[in-house]
């Protein structure tokens, strides 16, 4: 039926829309007692279900037609019909509510534009003819991360498969370090600095851009580390296309976040920034609105300089050179293929300084350069970058819903002027409808109700920094993520925690307080107390989760170890040669599985070689470690030219990152629930065992040893 000729005409198209947007708004609108309510929510949730197990993206489009409907359709019901407030107390718990609900609302329908059709780019061949490839700048910003982190970017840059005389590697530091200066002299690389440290990163590399002339740049954070291939995967989209600016990619960790460390769901549960990287980059390449990361992209020369260079006036300078690429009508790009892994945040207090920058700076793109305002950009980019934007105004709202059934069972407020069952009849088909067609469209990436723990961690923390910047933007400063650290003992981040012991508590009594009303009768409706019950204790599971964050794990690794099972050989002293895998490997050891019943001794040093295809790589090494056929080799003495191929053959190897990227377990809501209400019994544990080990130990002993959490406010 799509294909027939009757489409081709704009009039026909228009008065098909009009005629669908009426029939939807008759479908969000139309009232319906109680049980009429119920049989059309039960029918759409049944197609919805049935849609769910298909695998066409039509289906999916579907899923998110019946979503938006039942959405809005609630909201309709709950602006019309529920706002009824009899008293100052209902009118303010009750308009914090809606208003809450009507972002939440307002990100769930952006969400579903911005991540309906994912582009799924793939790589475009390079000319064979290598004259014509372009030359590239690589710049690799650093600050004060310490030698050991930047050197490994170094070396696999050095060994990007791309012509020798077309490819320079910067090193850009702002600490004015001698240290780095003669490591870049010793390794061949370009060594940069300034006499000062304005604009911070952006600053950088901007300064970067007066003293090198390359036709691209590609930029890599000091502990992302490229892989060989990256330029070749990356460079064929600029070669077709010349409007083409700037192409992303993602940003993979070989090391855990703090999440996946101290919840130990590392490669079980994907973190954080997955559904960004998997999902929403994709989702906004169709809109030509990818966003600039800061690290693993390339970006064109010409168009970087017309728009003055890295933006400075906001703290996410990456996003806002992309909004301002676009603004000029450049392309910008987005390919879904790791080309490059880097260290993940090690503490939560740093993890969080990271977001509030991030949410500082998209506060202060709002104000400075707001993406509905001003020309060049087209709606699906204003929308896409909207949603951006919004997504970190979710401290408040989230505040609201952790703590909304507290304003009933503590004040007796009546936030909703209607019965339970009508609350459950228009709600439950809308939180159901947006749980499964969000599973579905980012199950390769998010799992259920992990968004609730990650935002509930960083909602306390980033409601001022965004309100602040919002009112006054030239406020904050950028607050560089430490990286390459080590946590030497386990601790409880008390302080961190605080908010979310202090949320956990208040709902501790509220469910107290419900559990009374209950049980002594009264004039309150029993579902009503004990709808709000439950949404309590689902408050109380999402902040103990929150809890069970702050419980930091230590990690005593300078150099994280990454698995992965490489064809390796070890060379004894005596000539014998054993074929075997690698199981993990970083820049100063390998963990190598052997045969059953080798003896070898602890402290025989060894040659060990790690193959790739034809290629080989001979390194000297001593045992370390010999248990259960499993061997621990640490490297020994390597040159410049050894720590150069050792990069070429481990962390520079893109089929790494390739095989683990979104080939983890898939959600199911269900599944997903359990897990979390597990941890949150788990942080609930933790609470009260570490409230006990403070309350026992000597009072000197009771200062904790967590790092200072940087906001940049200063």
């Amino acid at each position: 039926m799509l294909s027939l000729k009757i489409w081709d005409s704009r009039v026909v198209r228009w008065m098909a829309m009009l005629v669908a947007t009426a029939l939807f708004g008759l479908v969000v609108t139309v009232p319906l007692d109680l049980y009429q309510q119920l049989g059309f929510a039960a029918t759409g949730f049944i197609v919805a279900l049935v849609l769910s197990k298909t695998g066409s993206r039509l289906g999916t489009l579907a899923m998110m037609v019946l979503s938006v409907a039942a959405s809005l359709r609630y909201m309709y019901w709950r602006v019309t019909e529920t706002l009824g407030f009899e008293t100052a107390l209902d009118t303010f718990f009750g308009t914090g509510l809606l208003l809450a609900e009507l972002y939440a609302l307002i990100v769930l329908l952006l969400g579903y534009f911005q991540t309906a059709w994912p582009l799924e780019r793939k790589p475009v061949p390079m000319p064979s003819d290598m004259t014509q490839w372009p030359t590239v700048d690589v710049f690799i910003p650093t600050y004060n991360e310490p030698l050991e982190v930047v050197k490994q970017t170094v070396f696999t840059a050095l060994a990007l498969d791309w012509p020798v005389d077309k490819v320079k590697v910067f090193v850009l530091d702002d600490g004015r370090r001698d240290e780095f200066r003669e490591f870049c002299e010793d390794v061949g690389v370009g060594y940069v600095t300034r006499d000062n440290n304005r604009h911070a990163k952006a600053g950088n590399i901007n300064a970067a851009l007066q003293v090198t002339d390359g036709e691209f740049v590609a930029i890599f954070d000091c502990d992302h580390v490229p892989t060989r291939s990256f330029l070749q995967v990356t460079m064929g989209w600029f070669m077709r296309d010349a409007r083409l600016a700037m192409l992303q990619t993602p940003h993979y960790f070989f090391s855990p976040d703090p999440f996946e460390k101290n919840l130990e769901t590392f490669r079980a549960i994907p973190n954080e920034g997955e559904l960004f990287y998997g999902l929403i980059q994709d989702g906004n390449d169709l809109w030509n609105a990818t966003f600039f990361c800061g690290s693993c992209a390339v970006i064109r020369r010409g168009p970087l300089l017309e728009v003055g260079g890295i933006a400075v006036e906001t703290v996410t300078e990456d996003a806002h050179t992309a909004l301002k690429l676009n603004r000029l009508n450049y392309n910008t790009a987005y390919l879904a293929i790791p080309q490059a892994a880097g260290l993940a945040t090690e503490s939560l207090s740093g993890h969080i300084g990271q977001r509030i920058r991030w949410a500082r700076g998209m506060a202060q793109i709002c104000r400075v350069d707001n993406p509905l305002l001003g020309r060049g950009l087209k709606l699906g980019q204003r929308l896409c970058y909207l949603n951006a934007m919004l997504h970190f105004f979710y401290g408040l709202p989230r505040l609201i819903f952790l703590t909304a059934p507290l304003s009933f069972l503590l004040f007796g407020a009546h936030i909703f002027q209607a019965s339970a069952m009508m609350i459950t009849a228009f709600a439950l088909p809308h939180i159901l409808h947006a749980s499964i067609t969000n599973s579905r469209i980012q199950g390769r990436f998010r799992h259920s109700f992990w968004n609730e723990v990650y935002e509930t961690v960083l909602a306390w923390y980033i409601l001022r920094p965004v309100v602040v910047a919002f009112i006054n933007p030239k406020l904050g400063k950028f607050n560089v993520t430490a990286k390459g650290g080590v946590i030497d003992e386990s601790y409880f981040d008390w302080t961190i925690a605080r908010p979310y012991i202090i949320l956990l508590l208040l709902n501790m009594v509220g469910f107290g307080a419900g559990a009374v009303i209950l049980l002594n009768g009264g004039s309150l409706e029993p579902i009503t107390v004990i709808i709000n019950l439950f949404w309590t204790f689902y408050n109380m599971v999402i902040a103990s989760a929150s809890i069970a964050v702050a419980s930091e794990n230590k990690q005593i690794r300078l150099a994280p170890r990454v698995a992965a099972q490489l064809p390796s050989t070890v060379r004894f002293a005596n000539g014998r040669t054993i074929a075997c895998e690698t199981q993990d490997f970083s820049q100063t050891g390998l963990g190598l599985t052997l045969p059953a019943n080798m003896e070898v001794p602890m402290g025989e040093k060894v040659q060990v070689s790690i193959f790739r295809n034809r290629e080989e790589g001979v390194f000297p090494a001593v045992v370390v470690f010999n248990r259960n056929n499993r061997l621990g080799v640490h490297f020994e003495n390597l040159n410049v030219k050894q720590q150069v191929e050792l990069a070429q053959l481990t962390f520079a190897r893109a089929d790494t990152w390739a095989n683990a990227w979104g080939n983890g377990v898939r959600d199911t809501p269900l599944t997903a629930l359990k897990t979390v209400v597990r941890i949150g019994f788990k942080g609930f544990g933790l609470f009260f065992k570490h409230l006990y080990s403070m309350a026992t130990a000597p009072r000197h002993t009771r200062r904790a040893s967590a790092p200072k959490l940087d906001t940049g406010d200063k």
